[in-house]
């Protein structure tokens, strides 16, 4: 199974997220394992990663907080996209979709590597 390098956990953490609470509000565990499940387990983020990038995206007005309790009674903190995380995810998408056709281009010719 691949190792994913630090860096490119953090720079698709946020359009992960957004990917996934835009589809239903979440809290944190549920994402963690919303993203291990979709990965195959090949991207795992632990409590260490996961808040500091809720919060950072909370700040920055993405995504919105609320406290609500769960069906087995648990209080959690579940989290919603807003408008501009809608925005930025729309974005997000086409700047990949670039990215992963560049990407794509030149690997078809590089000669194999392995």
């Amino acid at each position: 199974m691949a190792k994913f390098s630090k860096e490119l956990v953090g720079a698709t953490s946020i359009p992960i997220i957004l990917s996934i609470l835009s589809t239903k509000e979440s809290y944190g565990y549920e994402i963690i394992q919303s993203v291990k499940k979709i990965s195959n387990g090949q991207i795992e983020y632990g409590d260490g990663t996961i808040y500091p990038v809720l919060h950072k995206m909370e700040k920055k007005g993405l995504i919105e907080s609320f406290w609500k309790v769960s069906e087995n009674g648990r209080k959690r903190k579940y989290y919603k996209v807003v408008e501009p995380g809608i925005e930025l995810l729309k974005l997000e998408k086409e700047n990949w979709l670039i990215v992963n056709q560049i990407i794509s281009k030149l690997w078809k010719i590089e000669p194999n590597l392995t």
